[in-house]
């Protein structure tokens, strides 16, 4: 979701399990992105977008390859998981009470075409 972020807060004390999903290169290179209060360097706090988009780590992607080879979702439960996920992460970032969450619940009650 646009403007939200809350993904990019990469904050390791957050993810004690890291090691369990990342190899030891994505592992270097996820620690490499962390920057000041456990913000992604690439996140833009003034547009809360990624910089780096389309060029974003293969840990970043919610694609069926990486979310099975990461954390053994099959493909037909990679939208139910992704979006726990999300509302999990933004409840946690931004509070359960909190425009960001409102606006992801809402966006994902839209029925797509």
């Amino acid at each position: 979701m646009k403007n939200c972020g809350a993904c990019c807060n990469l904050e390791p004390a957050d993810r004690p399990d890291l090691d369990q999903y990342l190899s030891p290169v994505e592992l270097i290179q996820y620690l490499g992105l962390v920057g000041e209060g456990g913000w992604c360097i690439h996140f833009d706090h003034e547009t809360r977008e990624c910089q780096i988009y389309s060029d974003r780590p293969r840990f970043c992607r919610v694609e069926p390859e990486v979310f099975y080879d990461l954390y053994g979702t099959e493909p037909e439960e990679l939208n139910d998981f992704a979006i726990a996920c999300c509302q999990e992460q933004i409840g946690e970032m931004y509070g359960d009470r909190s425009p960001e969450l409102s606006r992801f619940n809402q966006e994902i009650a839209e029925p797509r075409f």
